[in-house]
């Protein structure tokens, strides 16, 4: 049996019939996996503050200018998407 035919979640493999290095090495490569996702999400948690960040400078920027910082469409939109709505009106319902 491979690693990858060990490592299937949907094939999860019987554990009693594994021998004490296959159950190291199942341990080993799925630590691995896991370092490398939770690396993957940091990365990306990154990008997101960075993202809010900008978003927060831009509204900041409306603000002061004097702008609408949310119209009365963003005050729609959300009451669409809370109401459950907006999945509704998108092609193929995702």
């Amino acid at each position: 049996m491979s690693n990858d035919d060990l490592l299937s979640l949907d094939n999860f493999p019987d554990l009693g019939s594994l021998s004490d290095q296959e159950l190291k090495e199942l341990i080993d490569e799925l630590t691995k996996q896991e370092m490398e996702i939770s690396y993957r999400r940091r990365i990306l948690h990154g990008k997101i503050d960075i993202l809010r960040a900008e978003l927060v400078n831009r509204l900041r920027k409306r603000h002061d200018g004097g702008q609408e910082v949310i119209s009365g469409q963003d005050v729609k939109r959300l009451t669409e998407i809370l109401a459950g709505r907006a999945a509704e009106e998108r092609p193929g319902g995702a």
